[in-house]
C-alpha cells in the first residue's frame, strides 16, 4: 500500500461545503467544474439517469487530476480522488472500483484510487424530460471527430441514419453530414495553470461518453474509427521516456467494456473494423462507396495544434508537419487524393532545408517546436516501417497482447500485424520517395535508409 501522504489527493466538493485543511487539492462543482445544461438538454429524450451524471462528473474529476499534477521522469503517479456521487452503492461496489482502476491504470500509466461519498444533488432526475434528436432506429454509436478516420469509418460502418455520432469537443462545432447528439463536452474543467500536457485520460472521456449515449439508446455496438497505425503504433512504439499510449488499443477497450457493464448494467462492444487496415486503405475503401468523392475527405481536420502558428491570414490551417499531419498526408497520398496547397502552413516537403519549408512561421521558437514535432512524428513512422523486417519472435510480444484482447489466435493476429506493417511501410516509403531524394524528410530518415 502507498502511504496517504505519498498520493496526490483531489477532493471534489459541492456548493456550500467547507474545504478541509488536510493538504488535499479541493475544487468545487459550479466553480472549477461547471456543467453546461444546454449541452445536457440534448443528451437524452428518456432514460437519462443519475448514474449518467455521476459518470460525467467522474470524467471531469479524472481530467482535473490528470492535468493538475506534473509527471516526473519515471512517468508514474499515485492519484487519489474523493468524489460525491448520487448512486453511491453502485460506485462503491468492488466490480465498479476494480474495473475503473484497471482501465485508468492502463490508459494513463498511473495508479488511481477513489473515495465515493454521498451527493446532495437532486437535479439529475429532472433530465428525464430532456430531448434528444436521434429519430429513427440506431444500430451503433461512434466517437465522431473532424478527422479522416471518423468521416470514412462512419460511412463504412452502416447507413448514416443508423449512427449515433458523438463529437467530444471543448467548444461548439457545426453539424456536418447529419451527425447529432452533442458536439461539446457537457462540462468545463477550469484547471488554472496546466501542469501536465500528456492528458492520456482524454481517451476515458471518449469511451465513457460514447458508451453513455449507447446505454441511453440501448445500443451495444460502438465503432472505434481509428485505423491500424493510430490504434497500435503508439502502444508498440512509444516516444522516448513516455508510457505506451493505449488510447485506441483493443486491450484498453476490453477494460472499458468491463467498467461500463459493472456501472451501467449494459453490455457494449468497442468494435475496431479498421484495426488491420492502414489509414490509406481506409480512405481508399471510403472513396469506393457510392456518391463519395475526394471532396468529402479534404473537408476534414487532422492537426491537433491550436497554437497561433496555424493561424495564417485569419484562417486556421493545419500545420503540415506534426505526426497527425504527416499521417494524414501520406495516407491521402496512398489513396490518390490531392489537397489544395492552402491546407497546410508547412506546404512544401520537397525542399532540402527544413527552414525553407517553415518560411511562413516567423517566430524562431515556433520553428524549433515544429522541427521537434516533425522529427518525432517522422521517426515514429519510420520505426514502424522498419518493424516489417523484424523477426517473428520480436513481434510476438505485441501480437500476444493484441490477440489476448481480441480473443483471437496468436498466429492469426501475428499474420494480420505483419500485413499491416508491410502496407504501412509501403505507403510511408512511397510518400518519402515522392518528396525526392533531396527532401529534408528524406535526410531526417538517414538519407535513403527507408529504401
Amino acid at each position: 500500500m502507498i502511504a496517504e501522504e505519498a498520493k496526490s489527493h483531489l477532493k471534489i466538493l459541492e456548493p456550500g461545503q467547507q474545504a478541509p485543511k488536510d493538504g488535499s487539492v479541493t475544487i468545487y462543482i459550479e466553480e472549477e467544474i461547471r456543467f453546461r445544461t444546454e449541452v445536457l438538454d440534448a443528451l437524452a429524450e428518456v432514460g437519462c439517469r443519475a448514474v449518467h451524471y455521476d459518470l460525467l462528473l467522474m470524467c471531469a474529476a479524472v481530467e482535473y487530476a490528470d492535468r493538475h499534477w506534473k509527471r516526473t521522469s519515471d512517468w508514474h503517479r499515485y492519484l487519489h480522488v474523493t468524489i460525491p456521487v448520487i448512486e453511491l452503492a453502485k460506485w462503491q461496489s468492488e466490480s465498479v472500483q476494480t474495473s475503473l482502476r484497471r482501465a485508468l491504470k492502463l490508459l494513463t500509466g498511473d495508479s488511481w484510487s477513489f473515495d465515493f461519498v454521498p451527493s446532495s444533488n437532486t437535479e439529475a432526475v429532472k433530465w428525464q424530460q430532456m430531448h434528444l434528436d436521434v429519430r429513427g432506429v440506431k444500430t451503433f454509436a461512434i466517437a465522431y471527430s473532424e478527422g479522416l478516420d471518423s468521416r470514412a469509418v462512419a460511412a463504412l460502418s452502416g447507413d448514416q441514419k443508423e449512427a449515433i455520432c458523438i463529437r467530444v469537443a471543448n467548444q461548439h462545432q457545426n453539424y456536418r453530414h447529419g451527425e447529432n447528439i452533442f458536439t461539446e463536452i457537457p462540462f468545463t474543467v477550469r484547471n488554472g495553470t496546466l501542469r501536465e500536457s500528456s492528458f492520456r485520460s482524454r481517451g476515458f472521456q471518449f469511451a465513457a461518453m460514447t458508451a453513455l449515449a449507447a446505454n441511453i439508446r440501448n445500443v451495444s455496438r460502438i465503432v472505434v474509427p481509428e485505423s491500424g497505425q493510430g490504434a497500435l503504433g503508439p502502444a508498440m512504439l512509444p516516444l522516448h521516456r513516455q508510457y505506451a499510449d493505449y488510447r485506441n488499443h483493443p486491450k484498453y477497450f476490453r477494460l472499458m467494456e468491463a467498467f461500463i457493464k459493472a456501472l451501467l448494467d449494459h453490455e457494449v462492444h468497442f468494435e475496431q473494423p479498421r484495426l488491420w487496415s492502414t489509414k490509406g486503405q481506409t480512405l481508399t475503401a471510403f472513396l469506393q462507396l457510392p456518391n463519395r468523392s475526394q471532396a468529402d475527405l479534404i473537408d476534414t481536420r487532422s492537426c491537433w495544434q491550436t497554437r497561433h502558428v496555424v493561424n495564417v491570414g485569419g484562417s486556421r490551417r493545419q500545420c503540415g508537419l506534426c505526426a497527425a499531419c504527416l499521417l494524414r498526408r501520406f495516407s491521402l497520398h496512398a489513396a490518390g487524393v490531392e489537397e489544395p496547397p492552402s491546407t497546410y502552413v508547412i506546404k512544401d516537403l520537397t525542399v532540402s532545408d527544413v527552414q525553407d519549408a517553415l518560411v511562413d512561421i516567423a517566430d524562431e521558437n515556433d520553428r524549433d517546436n515544429m522541427i521537434e514535432y516533425g522529427t518525432a512524428g517522422a521517426r515514429h513512422f519510420q520505426h514502424m516501417a522498419d518493424m516489417v523486417d523484424w523477426a517473428d519472435e520480436d513481434l510476438q510480444v505485441y501480437a500476444f497482447e493484441i490477440a489476448e484482447a481480441l480473443r483471437k489466435p496468436e498466429a492469426e493476429t501475428l499474420t494480420n500485424l505483419k500485413s499491416l506493417l508491410s502496407q504501412h511501410a509501403k505507403e510511408w516509403r512511397t510518400f518519402l520517395d515522392a518528396q525526392g531524394s533531396n527532401s529534408f524528410l528524406h535526410k531526417w530518415m538517414g538519407g535513403g535508409n527507408h529504401g
